[in-house]
C-alpha cells in the first residue's frame, strides 16, 4: 500500500512540474501544453521590450510604452497571440508600433515593426 501512494504522488509531482512555468527572475520560459493566462504573457512581452531596449535594439523610449492591444491570430503553425505597443514619438512612421508575437502556451516567437 504505501508503495502504491509513493509512486502515485511521484506520478503527480511530476505532472505537476510539467504544466508550471520557470518562475521570478525575468523567466518567461514555458512548459506544458495549457494555455497561460493572457496577463502573464502581457508582463513577459513587457519584460522582452525592456531588454530589447536595454541591449539597443530598439530605442529606450520604448521602455515606458504599454500595451495598445492584445488580438489572437493565425501563425504560421498555431494560433498565436500578437501584442502591439504604440510609440507616438518615434519619428520613423514605419517603427511608430511594435509588435511581439508570443505562442498561447506563453513562448516568445518574434518581434518586429510590420506585424507579420
Amino acid at each position: 500500500m504505501k508503495k502504491i501512494i509513493s509512486m502515485a504522488i511521484v506520478t503527480l509531482s511530476a505532472l505537476a512540474a510539467t504544466s508550471a512555468n520557470a518562475g521570478g527572475g525575468g523567466n518567461c520560459h514555458f512548459h506544458g501544453h495549457a494555455p497561460v493566462k493572457e496577463a502573464v504573457i502581457v508582463g513577459c512581452a513587457s519584460e522582452r521590450k525592456a531588454a530589447l531596449a536595454d541591449n539597443g535594439k530598439i530605442d529606450a523610449s520604448w521602455k515606458s510604452i504599454s500595451l495598445d492591444k492584445v488580438e489572437t491570430v493565425e501563425g504560421k503553425k498555431m494560433k498565436e497571440l500578437k501584442l502591439s505597443f504604440k510609440n507616438p514619438a518615434e519619428k520613423d512612421a514605419s517603427k511608430q508600433t511594435l509588435y511581439m508575437f508570443y505562442s498561447l502556451t506563453g513562448n516568445f516567437i518574434a518581434a518586429n515593426f510590420t506585424g507579420m
